[in-house]
């Protein structure tokens, strides 16, 4: 595939050059019916301010030129089958052009997934859904020469994610037909045959000749953006930044990013101080990297401000300190505003940066400077001790499990060792036995799944009812329905169901360190979807009618 045509058959190049070339004539029957609606016939195009017949034919035009870019998107090689939905998956259903081995082609004139109306009805929506007052106005222009053209800037941004996205060769999949069509409706905007390129604030080592030089672009341009916004930043509000950036590099069992980590040493380098973080539900749970798997859920906020001219100097030490005192609490509300466990590590990472941030400088033993690597390092093992603190309200043998758990998963091992744990947390391998916990088999030990439970589950008459069970019944019902589940909790009360939520995120924490990945997102589904099962546990079943004395 060397050309953008070659994601096509030519049938589908057909119908999208003969809907293309279809635009002009819409424009003149547009055109015609704004006269007779009135409007004025001044001749001024949309892009130099105008408000009559020939603008609200630019803006009609512009519209239905989306259409055709989303048409694109459903009419290619790459839309594969939607087995769930029974539906048409679009070609970006990530931020990639993957390999199919079987696409599926729309019928433009159907009713059915893919159609050119059903195109029309999402962009009509968009249109709907937005702002109908105010103005603004959208310049193509290099971030830092941007900030500098306005007076006391406010600034929100969504930064690139170093070297995960190629933003600007992907956007030519699009733009080649969005030139084609509204070239002379915004010939500023479709200048280039294809989007800008060089300038690009992205580590992409085909386009800077080496990683190296990929890796030195993507940081000198982010601290030059950076300090620009620490200069210029109106002083009344915070620059807020958004940024999803999943930790997953391992080095030297620190799980980290250079993503994440250039970002934030950039910020750090270009004097400005994280004063609050939110983590705020961004991406969909049913795009196609989602699935099964446990992606990040939400977009961390974070809002900078330059850093005081008084700001001390911190050791190591106190670094810590301050983290370990300040951190607990806000893992804790976290939690109980349902950051689901896929998010924590990344939410945490803003309460631990306004800590690190607000110091001058953290210094090392040896004088030198504590590095954002480190400072992630750090805030990630705090996390986990404030994460693993909390199962010592836990039931003795759910303890004994957890432990057994991240030691073998669901693979036997030797009595004598399973003996010697239950010692260590007050029960018996013979005790977590009747729990229907494990399977103590010919000398070997080893947790049941959860699809070897038996199907249902009275808690209320179960002699030795643990923390665990419940767990995995929650997670059981909750693959059934939520109000399955809702039920489930409700027979156990709040207390008992707040202790199995709180094991749920132990247990995905350790399924996330271990990279059990169909584990991690049973566990972080369970804390998903703890409200709306709290919500089916607060409706009780109805009232029993009864006739007696009738």
């Amino acid at each position: 595939m060397i050309e953008w045509a070659d994601l096509f058959t030519d049938r589908q190049l057909v119908a999208l050059s003969t809907f293309s070339d279809l635009l002009g004539e819409v424009r003149s029957v547009v055109e015609t019916d704004a006269k007779m609606a009135g409007l004025v016939d001044d001749g001024v195009r949309l892009r130099d301010g105008g408000s009559g017949v020939v603008a609200y034919a630019d803006a009609v035009v512009t519209y239905l030129a989306f259409v055709v870019d989303k048409c694109a998107d459903y009419w290619s090689t790459i839309c594969s089958w939607h087995n769930g939905r029974e539906l048409i998956r679009n070609t970006f259903g990530r931020q990639a052009i993957p390999m199919v081995w079987d696409y599926t082609e729309a019928n433009p004139f159907s009713t059915s997934s893919g159609n050119w109306m059903g195109q029309v009805t999402w962009v009509r929506k968009a249109v709907a859904a937005a702002p109908g007052r105010g103005g603004g106005e959208v310049l193509q222009r290099d971030a830092v020469a941007r900030i500098r053209e306005v007076a006391s800037p406010v600034v929100c941004t969504d930064p690139p994610y170093y070297d995960n996205i190629s933003y600007a060769d992907l956007s030519d999949f699009f733009y080649v037909w969005l030139r084609r069509n509204v070239g002379d409706v915004w010939p500023e905007e479709t200048a280039t045959l294809l989007s800008p390129k060089v300038e690009e604030l992205i580590a992409n080592p085909y386009r800077a000749g080496s990683k190296q030089a990929a890796k030195e672009h993507f940081e000198d341009g982010m601290i030059d953006v950076l300090s620009e916004v620490a200069a210029s930043q109106d002083s009344q509000f915070p620059a807020t930044i958004f940024y999803a950036y999943k930790q997953q590099e391992t080095k030297e069992g620190d799980r980290t990013s250079t993503g994440w980590e250039t970002f934030l040493q950039g910020l750090v380098d270009a004097g400005l101080q994280v004063t609050a973080t939110w983590p705020i539900r961004t991406e969909l749970s049913n795009r196609p990297v989602a699935r099964g798997t446990a992606a990040l859920a939400s977009s961390i906020v974070i809002a900078c401000r330059p850093k005081r001219p008084d700001a001390s100097l911190a050791t190591r030490r106190e670094f810590l300190d301050a983290l370990q005192a300040e951190m607990a609490d806000r893992v804790r509300v976290m939690q109980r505003d349902a950051i689901v466990p896929v998010d924590m590590a990344q939410s945490a990472i803003g309460p631990g940066m306004e800590v690190f941030s607000r110091f001058a400088k953290v210094v090392e033993a040896d004088g030198s400077e504590t590095r954002v690597r480190t400072a992630i390092g750090l805030i990630n093992e705090t996390l986990r001790e404030v994460l693993s603190s909390e199962d010592t309200e836990l039931d003795a043998d759910t303890r004994w499990a957890l432990t057994w758990y991240e030691q073998h998963r669901h693979d036997a091992a030797p009595f004598g060792d399973a003996d010697t744990l239950s010692k260590a947390k007050n029960t018996s391998v013979a005790g977590v036995e009747r729990a229907d916990i494990i399977e103590n088999v010919a000398g070997k030990v080893r947790i049941l799944t959860r699809d070897e439970l038996e199907p249902e589950w009275d808690p209320v008459a179960d002699p030795r009812r643990t923390d665990w069970k419940l767990a995995q019944y929650l997670i059981l019902f909750l693959a059934e329905s939520e109000e399955k589940a809702g039920n489930l909790l409700r027979k156990v009360g709040g207390g008992l169901g707040d202790r199995a939520r709180r094991l749920a995120w132990l247990l995905h924490q350790i399924a996330d360190r271990k990279e059990w990945s169909s584990d991690a997102a049973a566990y972080n589904g369970l804390v998903q979807s703890w409200h709306d099962i709290q919500s089916h546990a607060q409706v009780g079943p109805p009232a029993e009618q009864t006739f007696e004395g009738m």
